[in-house]
């Protein structure tokens, strides 16, 4: 129910709606307000909200992508990869935009500039983290965005896949090339890799619980001694 009172010489509406926050305007005219009250408990009747500018005013981009870093990356699988993605957002002009300024305009202005300096997959999964971010802020954290501007901006093309197996003599020549790596399991990383198909963060990631009990160790060729050899997983 709205409620319509005198201040000094002006007329001060205030909406109220269980689960919103109350919407106060204040108005020369008493019918004006009355008409504005009408008009706002139609909306909220109708499952709209106005949007609260002064939060969207008060909290950029940044403070968003700070908040999805500490509560929602570290639940995610290759978290280190994605952090290190928000850190690159957050080095960008875009993130010390208000969540007021933050259109559809600028996301495509970020997206433009980055296509100038890293490759459009880079683009697109830049873009696809602002994108959920905004989303949970929308949805959890009580940021009544109007839209999703990202969603609104056409994302670059994905690179076409690539689908290829080495050639004679390839792998001979990169293990040899890892002969002078500092990491001593850099060879045995990838033969495995090449025989299980496991991308980078799964391979670093693996502990003996990921491993079938029945094949406790992984043998996989020396090619430089030219026999098998037992490698231990880490615990």
């Amino acid at each position: 129910m709205a409620s319509i009172r005198r201040r000094r010489s002006k007329w001060q509406a205030q909406v109220r709606r269980r689960g919103h926050p109350p919407i106060t305007r204040t108005f020369h005219r008493r019918a004006d307000a009355e008409l504005w009250a009408r008009q706002t408990e139609a909306e909220l009747d109708r499952g709209g909200l106005p949007v609260d500018s002064r939060l969207l005013r008060s909290h950029s981009l940044a403070d968003l992508l700070e908040r999805y870093a500490n509560e929602v990356v570290p639940r995610k699988r290759g978290a280190d990869r994605e952090a290190y993605m928000l850190r690159v957002i957050l080095r960008h002009d875009i993130a010390r935009l208000s969540l007021h300024r933050l259109t559809a305009a600028e996301i495509a202005k970020y997206r433009d500039h980055r296509l100038s300096l890293v490759k459009a997959d880079t683009v697109r999964r830049e873009l696809a983290i602002v994108r959920h971010c905004l989303e949970v802020a929308r949805n959890e954290w009580g940021f009544k965005l109007p839209a999703n501007p990202v969603q609104q901006v056409k994302l670059p093309r994905a690179s076409n896949p690539r689908e290829r197996r080495v050639n004679p003599g390839e792998l001979e020549r990169l293990l040899a090339a890892c002969e002078s790596s500092r990491s001593r399991w850099l060879p045995t990383v990838i033969e495995l890799a090449i025989e299980t198909g496991m991308r980078r963060s799964e391979l670093l990631g693996m502990r003996w619980d990921d491993v079938d009990l029945q094949a406790r160790t992984a043998r996989l060729r020396n090619t430089k001694n030219g026999h098998r050899r037992t490698v231990p997983l880490s615990t």
